[in-house]
């Protein structure tokens, strides 16, 4: 039997900055709903029920291409969140590759070239989001970031599961 539960793809960050990053989102995201490391979304809800050819493109994809060069290079305002924007033409491409094969299977949010980023809270209060931005402002610096894989999750309307894991090894 197929799983028709939808897969998301996020861009794996490497053990520190994912440390780093979690740690900050664990700090500021409303507990209650925290349910999530942090990540970096790269498609929000591809379909479940091709979970194979799925796998099988993100095996390419990381075999094809190395390590995309990135970086955070601002914070951004959500209305009521707070992110980091991550700056990778590099990932941009790739996910342009991936979303070339998936043309006419995308929901209109994942039609959309996106804006990359690691959300620190999301849903918050707009004044207390706009608090927390000023806050992370003080003593922000822009910082190379580290992507080391893609990673497949499918979403039934909890946690995530985790499908995979793969490594770029262009």
């Amino acid at each position: 039997m197929t799983d028709s539960a939808p897969i998301i793809l996020t861009a794996r960050m490497d053990k520190a900055d994912h440390r780093w990053a979690t740690a900050l989102r664990t700090e500021h995201f409303p507990p209650e709903r925290n349910h999530l490391d942090a990540h970096i979304t790269l498609f929000h809800h591809l379909p479940g029920t091709m979970e194979a050819s799925i796998i099988e493109d993100v095996k390419r994809v990381v075999a094809d291409y190395p390590e995309p060069v990135a970086s955070i290079d601002r914070l951004l305002m959500l209305g009521r969140g707070v992110a980091f924007h991550v700056h990778s033409p590099d990932l941009l491409s790739i996910r342009d590759d991936l979303a070339d094969r998936y043309r006419g299977l995308l929901t209109p949010q994942d039609q959309a070239r996106p804006r990359l980023h690691i959300t620190v809270p999301n849903r918050v209060a707009p004044q207390a989001a706009k608090a927390l931005l000023g806050e992370l402002a003080v003593d922000f610096q822009q910082r190379p970031l580290a992507i080391i894989g893609i990673a497949a999750h499918r979403y039934r309307g909890g946690p995530w599961e985790e499908i995979g894991c793969w490594r770029f090894r262009g």
